[in-house]
């Protein structure tokens, strides 16, 4: 083999470079992946390593780019991962493990794993934290210098300080007993933060300072059993998934069947809810396109049950609405796989990925303003249940 000289060497590194910062330019998303979820009928001994799977969306359709080994968990919203506004690193929290004492059982976990991005084809574990018992929903400011992490299992808020690639723990605030918080978000201005309290109904209002972070006085109750939250791109209002829907009128009956889960509007001026909308049976996630123009709806449907389970339905459901503050106008609907829960737009909002757990793949649907239309050959197939999805923009 002939040898290469100083300047072939030189040219050859800065090649190899180029193409490193290329892939960190593309735009990608994370996908979290849990082999622990089993299904009735499934082995428990065909359990799979859980995983965390770099995407490249690309215009022809997105490609996995590499994997990596880490805890994640399909229990709580599709929110369990964040990536940082560079796209250098991802934040995956883990809510359940297997038992060490009894592999066949699930018990609550508390891991926080970040994810080195640097080089999105080979992905590569950073660091290893703890947040609280049953770590689930993960959000980081615009400014990529805070964390938050909320825990089901001990009612609590992590805080984490980021700098230089690397997290560093920044305090815990204790939340009302059996407040039951699922997830969290940020207002673009890093000023405040949104935590969903699921078991008190309530989306609960935080101040944020620095890496100082205090509850406040406000909690918002926007229907029952809210689930997951985002907010708007101008920090006006902010948009939560209700699993049990509107809240009853007094002395009404209750409505028969499976109730409708709901979205609402929430006008973040006067911390009052400006509008809520029926969507459908359990709706798992909600996100907003980058420009805020656009919300894709996750509902289950049903599909998660078992053929002839009340409410069953072989098919979930993927909508999206047009969104002009409170208001929201549906756009676009599209039938599903089973047991679909996290989805996240294109930067372009040219398409939206759909994670779907029964099928453990991740279905790829164009959106041109009007209509969904599913891209089948463009699904990805994965070894273990897609959990969770997250772009530098969607968190």
């Amino acid at each position: 083999m002939a040898r290469m000289g100083k300047a072939g060497a030189s040219l050859a590194a800065a090649m190899a470079g180029l193409a490193v910062a290329g892939a960190a330019a593309a735009e990608i998303a994370v996908s979290v992946n849990d082999g622990k979820q089993l299904r009735p009928g499934d082995d428990p001994p065909g359990r799979t390593p859980d995983t965390l799977a770099v995407l490249d969306l690309t215009p022809a359709g997105p490609k996995v780019l590499g994997t990596v080994p880490t805890p994640a968990s399909m229990i709580g919203p599709p929110t369990s991962v964040a990536v940082t506004p560079d796209a250098r690193l991802a934040l995956v929290t883990a809510a359940q493990k297997l038992d060490a004492n009894g592999p066949a059982t699930l018990v609550l976990d508390d891991t926080l794993t970040i994810v080195d991005l640097s080089n999105p084809a080979a992905p590569k574990v950073a660091q290893t934290l703890q947040a609280g018992a049953g770590a689930t929903g993960v959000a980081v400011n615009r400014a990529g210098t805070l964390a938050l992490v909320v825990s089901t299992g001990d009612d609590s808020v992590s805080v984490f300080g980021i700098s230089r690639g690397r997290l560093t723990p920044a305090g815990r605030i204790r939340l009302p007993y059996q407040a039951r918080p699922t997830d969290v978000a940020f207002t673009p201005d890093g000023k405040s933060a949104l935590v969903v309290a699921q078991t008190a109904g309530s989306i609960l209002r935080l101040a944020v300072d620095g890496t100082k972070v205090t509850r406040t006085e406000v909690a918002v109750q926007p229907g029952l059993q809210p689930y997951g939250v985002v907010v708007s791109p101008k920090g006006d209002f902010a948009y939560n998934t209700n699993l049990g829907g509107r809240r009853p009128t007094p002395g009404q009956p209750a409505p028969a069947g499976p109730r409708p889960g709901t979205i609402s509007a929430i006008d973040l001026s006067t911390n009052q809810v400006a509008n809520s909308v029926d969507v459908g049976q359990t709706p798992e996630h909600l996100t907003l396109s980058a420009d805020g123009g656009f919300m894709a709806v996750t509902v289950a449907n049903g599909s998660g049950g078992t053929p002839g389970s009340p409410g069953y339905n072989d098919f979930g459901l993927l909508k999206v609405y047009r969104v002009a503050g409170a208001e929201l106008t549906p756009v676009a609907e599209a039938k599903t796989g089973r047991w679909c829960q996290g989805a996240t737009w294109t930067k372009d909002r040219s398409r939206v990925l759909l994670q779907c757990a029964a099928g453990r793949e991740i279905e790829s649907y164009r959106f041109d303003g009007t209509s969904l239309t599913r891209e089948a050959g463009e699904t990805l197939k994965f070894a273990a249940r897609p959990a969770s999805i997250a772009t530098a923009t969607s968190r």
